[in-house]
C-alpha cells in the first residue's frame, strides 16, 4: 500500500532542487559520442542552476563564461573557431583559469547575446578535448541561425519549469512512492481515500505555485504561499521585458498583444484564441509568426484544432485555429485580477474560469512528458469537440478534461469520499463525455480505440475510456507506451 509523508514533510536543508536533466547531464557526460550540448528553455527554468551544479560535481575544471554579465568575452571568436584559437583568447582575458584536456566543462551561457557562439561548435565536436553546454534564454535565440551553423554537431535538450515529478520531489516524496501512482494506473487500482486527498492536495499547490524553481523553493523553504504570488508577477514582468528587449522592433507590439490576451481567451467558452479580437483591424496571418516566436521561446504552448480526427497528428491541423495556453500553471493563474486570486488561492475554486485552469496544466503535463505538440479538436454540426489528442503505437486517443462542477466547488472542504457520497445518483452526461463515447463508438473514427477521462475522479476503466485523476497526468505517456502499445 501507498503511504504518503504529511503535507508538510519537506527539505528545510535542500540546497537545490532535484531535476529530471540531472540525470540527462550524467548520461550526456557518460557517452563517449557525445556531441557539444545546447539546453534550451524559457528564463528563468533554472538552467544554470543545474548545470553550473552538474559541472562542479562532475569535472575539475569548469569554465563558466556568461555573454550578458562577461561582454568582454564576445569578441573570443573574432580570430576564427579553431578551438586553440578560441581556448588562447580566453586565457589572454582570464589567465588563471585552466584547462585541462578531457577533465574541463566549458559553459557558455547567456548564448543569445553570442550567436557566433554556436559557430565554434563544430570545432569543439571535432577537437573533443573539452566538453562544452551551452544556454540562453529562447526569446533572444534566433535558433535556424544556430542550427544551420551547428547542424550534426551538437545535441538538443528541451528544459521545462519543474513538472508535477519535480515537485513531488520537492515536497520530499521518494521514487518508490511516486513509482506506486504508476503502478495504480496499471493494476486499475483506485486510491484510498487518504491517498486521493493528500495527492490531491499536493496538486492544488502545484497548480497555484507553478513550477518555476525560484517560486516553488521559496515555498518549500517558508512552508507557506507568501511571497510566492509576488515573485510570480515579477517573474512575468521580466517576461514582458525580455519580449521587448529580444524581439525585433516591428514585431514588439504584436508580441505583447498576443502574449497579454492569453488569459482573456482562456476566459471564454470555446478558448479559441481569435487574433482578429486583439487589435483594430489585426489579421491572423499578419501574427502567426509572433505566435511561433513565442512559442520557440518556450513562454507559451500552442494547440492547434485537428482537420480531421484520424491519424497523423502532424501536418493533419489548421494552423489558423488554436488554443494558446501559458507553459507553467502558476503564471496563469498569477495574470488574473485579485478577486479571482483571492477565490482560488484561498477557495481552491480551480473549475472556475470555465475549465481553463485544468486545460492549461494538463497541457503543460502532456508537453513536458515528452509531447511535441498539443491538439484538440472541435465541430459545430453534429457537435463534437474533444479537449486534447494523444496517441499510442496503433491509435488515436482523445483525452477529455473535466473541470470541476459547481456542487464540486462547493464542497471543496470535503475529502474525496464525502464528495462521492454527496454526488447526485443520476446526473445526465456532460456534452465532452458524449462527445468522448461518440469519437469511441462511430465507425467513422477508425483510429480510436479507447479514450481517457482527467478529472477529479479515481482510477477506472469502463470499456471504453480509462479514468484517472488530473494528477497522473504526468504519467499518461509512460503508461501509454508500456501498456497499451
Amino acid at each position: 500500500m501507498l503511504i504518503f509523508a504529511a503535507e508538510n514533510v519537506i527539505f528545510r536543508e535542500m540546497k537545490l532542487l532535484r531535476r529530471k536533466i540531472d540525470k540527462y547531464l550524467l548520461d550526456w557526460k557518460n557517452n563517449p559520442k557525445r556531441k557539444p550540448l545546447i539546453v534550451k528553455g524559457a528564463r528563468q527554468i533554472g538552467k544554470t542552476e543545474s548545470i553550473r551544479a552538474f559541472g562542479d560535481a562532475n569535472y575539475e575544471s569548469v569554465i563558466e563564461i556568461n555573454f550578458v554579465l562577461q561582454k568582454k568575452f564576445r569578441a573570443i571568436f573574432d580570430d576564427g573557431y579553431e578551438v586553440d584559437t578560441i581556448i588562447k583568447n580566453i586565457s589572454l582575458l582570464e589567465p588563471s583559469w585552466r584547462f585541462i584536456p578531457h577533465k574541463t566543462l566549458i559553459f557558455f551561457d547567456e548564448l543569445q547575446k553570442c550567436p557566433d557562439c554556436a559557430t565554434s561548435l563544430k570545432s569543439f565536436c571535432q577537437d573533443k578535448r573539452y566538453d562544452v553546454i551551452c544556454s540562453g534564454s529562447m526569446m533572444g535565440i534566433y535558433y535556424e541561425e544556430i542550427e544551420s551553423n551547428a547542424v550534426g554537431y551538437k545535441e538538443d535538450f528541451d528544459m521545462f519549469s519543474m513538472d508535477f515529478e519535480e515537485f513531488l520531489w520537492a515536497k520530499g516524496y521518494q521514487p518508490e512512492q511516486i513509482e506506486d501512482l504508476y503502478h495504480h494506473m496499471v493494476e486499475l487500482k483506485p486510491f484510498s481515500q487518504l491517498e486521493m486527498d493528500t495527492i490531491m492536495n499536493v496538486f492544488r499547490d502545484y497548480m497555484s505555485l507553478g513550477g518555476m524553481p525560484e517560486v516553488v523553493k521559496m515555498y518549500i523553504d517558508n512552508g507557506h504561499y507568501g511571497g510566492t504570488l509576488e515573485l510570480q508577477r515579477q517573474l512575468l514582468k521580466d517576461y514582458e521585458e525580455d519580449i521587448t528587449k529580444y524581439a525585433k522592433q516591428t514585431d514588439k507590439a504584436k508580441l505583447l498583444a498576443v502574449y497579454n490576451h492569453i488569459s482573456t481567451f482562456l476566459a471564454k467558452d470555446n478558448k479559441k484564441y481569435q487574433i482578429t479580437k486583439i487589435a483594430k483591424g489585426a489579421r491572423n496571418r499578419e501574427y502567426i509568426g509572433a505566435v511561433d516566436w513565442l512559442k520557440e521561446a518556450g513562454v507559451i504552448n500552442v494547440c492547434y484544432c485537428l482537420n480531421n480526427v484520424e491519424l497523423p497528428l502532424k501536418g493533419n491541423y489548421d494552423s489558423d485555429y488554436y488554443k494558446l495556453y501559458y507553459h507553467d500553471t502558476g503564471l496563469l493563474i498569477a495574470s488574473l485580477d485579485e478577486e479571482a486570486q483571492e477565490d482560488l488561492r484561498a477557495n481552491k475554486n480551480f473549475g472556475t474560469y470555465k475549465g481553463a485552469i485544468y486545460e492549461n496544466v494538463v497541457g503543460e503535463m502532456l508537453r513536458k512528458s515528452g509531447y511535441d505538440g498539443l491538439y484538440f479538436y472541435k465541430r459545430e454540426s453534429p457537435a463534437l469537440e474533444m479537449d486534447f489528442f494523444v496517441r499510442d503505437a496503433n491509435s488515436l486517443v482523445p483525452v477529455e478534461v473535466k473541470a470541476a462542477s459547481k456542487r464540486a466547488q462547493s464542497q471543496a472542504c470535503l475529502s474525496y469520499a464525502e464528495r462521492e457520497q454527496a454526488r447526485p445518483k443520476a446526473k445526465a452526461k456532460d456534452n465532452a463525455t458524449v462527445s468522448l463515447n461518440n469519437l469511441i463508438k462511430w465507425n467513422s473514427y477508425p483510429d480510436v480505440k479507447y479514450g481517457i477521462k482527467l478529472g477529479y475522479k479515481n482510477i477506472g476503466w469502463n470499456g471504453q475510456f480509462y479514468t484517472f485523476p488530473y494528477f497522473l497526468t504526468f504519467l499518461l505517456k509512460r503508461f501509454l507506451k508500456e501498456q497499451l502499445s
